[in-house]
């Protein structure tokens, strides 16, 4: 499914979207029934209780609503940023109007650890294991609840795209039930990573032509939070995502003017709709696609409705 809708645009660059961004999300009912031998299909048991949450998961999460809630709604921030920022799954929660859920933001490695990125410039193989134990984090949390029979969602926007995109790419498709990912990227142009490697900003004019600083970010912080994303912009995923062939639990929202990122290029979109993709497509830039398309993504992915 594709919608077009015609948005206005904000600047705001790839690297350093920090705190701007948002969200969560939340899931829709989905049971699983097992067969044995002869007898009538019966709707599966957890597999483990469902319980107040660990203290080892705690301890990489920072969560709101019911522990022992059927419904779990994982939001995969943006940036790459220090702060461990939650202001937005704060708004989320208090704006939707389901009941029975748990709505929670998963650390990065640099929000447990931000000296990872100080002092000194790191080099791209550091940032990208410091990626992999992002994801490691993350799929430690999903599996946690989707061990307990718990309905499990995602939302990654922006840098949290990447990282979600990779959590599929690594556990597959059905490491959670739905997926929202808003203004990532499968294949981020060449030119645009390889600069952020070399701790460089950079941005999309019109959301097409890549920009690049001639000069690296002065901040050595800044410039190791560019490796980060390039740590994972240099993946294409488009061939690590190519053995699944359907992402019908998948929605992907992009917006044409997209500065941070670009827009999807004809043959990353012609990629998501050969694999049944649900896509949402707007005219805007990086935040407003965000803002402008969050609750319909909610509503089309989830079923679950918020109210901004």
């Amino acid at each position: 499914m594709k919608t077009v809708t015609v948005k206005k645009t904000r600047i705001m660059y790839y690297h350093s979207i920090k705190k701007v961004f948002l969200l969560s999300l939340l899931a829709i009912l989905i049971y699983s029934c097992t067969n044995d031998d002869n007898q009538v299909p019966t709707a599966e048991e957890p597999t483990v209780a469902i319980t107040e949450i660990s203290q080892d998961i705690k301890d990489l999460i920072h969560f709101q609503g019911d522990e022992k809630a059927p419904t779990v709604v994982i939001n995969v921030p943006g940036g790459p940023s220090t702060e461990f920022n939650r202001d937005i799954t704060d708004l989320i929660y208090a704006a939707t109007k389901t009941e029975d859920l748990l709505i929670l933001n998963v650390h990065q490695s640099q929000t447990l650890d931000s000296t990872i990125v100080k002092g000194n410039d790191i080099t791209l193989d550091q940032a990208i294991a410091f990626n992999n134990q992002s994801i490691a984090n993350l799929d430690k949390v999903v599996s946690y609840f989707k061990n307990q029979g718990r309905t499990v969602n995602i939302l990654g926007f922006s840098f949290g795209a990447f990282v979600t995109q990779d959590l599929i790419a690594k556990k597959g498709i059905d490491s959670a039930d739905k997926y929202l990912l808003m203004t990532g990227r499968l294949d981020i142009n060449d030119v645009l990573w390889q600069a952020s490697a070399e701790g460089k900003e950079g941005y999309f004019e019109n959301g097409v032509t890549p920009v690049i600083n001639e000069d690296p970010d002065p901040k050595v912080q800044e410039r190791n939070l560019l490796r980060m994303s390039a740590g994972l912009g240099m993946n294409r995923y488009t061939e690590l995502l190519d053995p699944i062939d359907d992402f019908s639990n998948v929605t992907y929202v992009y917006g044409k003017t997209d500065e941070a990122v670009g827009s999807l290029t004809t043959e990353e979109v012609q990629f998501l709709e050969a694999k049944n993709t649900t896509i949402i497509v707007g005219n805007g830039g990086h935040g407003d696609t965000i803002f402008d398309f969050i609750e319909q993504g909610f509503m089309d992915t989830f079923g679950i409705e918020i109210v901004l």
